[in-house]
């Protein structure tokens, strides 16, 4: 009798973890959609990294315009557009600019252009808690890395249960490190410039040029 209780108790079990993971991937695969189907999104958000054991508290805000694969990135006083093929870095306190060509070998990487929809390929995912943060329900969703060589325990990705777009990115790192990205501000279909993404060398005119390849 105990074994066939303690059968039952796991299929009950197993049915219910399956239902969680179905829910998940309907609700992940909602915000794929919604994402998709914006022609453009502007993001103001703020960063946050601790280590309680290195005594490490940082926190710094930025801002993100993305079209497609393409992005224009302020962040910690450095500029970053991504024209489709080319990278470019721009650091004024250097007054240097670094160009690289797309890299698409570290795929674990958020980049601008993935941080929406990065969850898609490379982990488990599991439903998790929801809470209820300035009356807005936000529904996480637990994402487990399936390389074992990669260095974050788990990622827990907020959702808007309302607007089904991403609230906050929080990435558990095996060491103890904590980063939180956190969206203040999310405007869709802004109208842009042409030249938004594109990188123009008379900006900078004393600026050192670095082509890395």
């Amino acid at each position: 009798m105990k074994r066939v209780l303690s059968i039952v108790i796991l299929f009950l079990v197993t049915i219910t973890a399956n239902a969680q993971d179905k829910k998940a991937k309907d609700l992940l695969d909602q915000v794929t959609a919604k994402i998709k189907s914006y022609k453009n999104i502007t993001i103001d958000f703020k960063y946050t990294l601790t280590n309680l054991k290195e005594n490490i508290n940082k926190e710094s805000k930025g801002n993100v315009i993305i079209e497609g694969n393409k992005y224009y990135l302020n962040f910690m006083g450095v500029t970053k557009i991504f024209d489709g093929k080319k990278t470019y870095t721009i650091v004024p306190e250097d007054e240097e600019v670094t160009v690289s060509s797309l890299n698409d070998s570290d795929e674990k990487a958020i980049t601008p252009s993935k941080m929406l929809t990065f969850f898609n390929n490379g982990y488990k995912f599991t439903w998790d808690i929801l809470q209820d943060v300035k009356g807005r329900k936000i529904q996480y969703i637990k994402l487990v890395p399936t390389n074992a060589k990669d260095q974050r325990k788990e990622i827990l990705l907020g959702i808007d249960s309302q607007t089904k777009n991403v609230f906050n990115v929080i990435e558990i790192g095996k060491n103890g490190t904590r980063t939180t990205l956190t969206v203040n501000s999310f405007k869709t279909n802004q109208p842009l410039s042409k030249n938004q993404f594109t990188f123009v060398p008379s900006k900078y005119p004393n600026y050192y040029i670095n082509k890395l390849d």
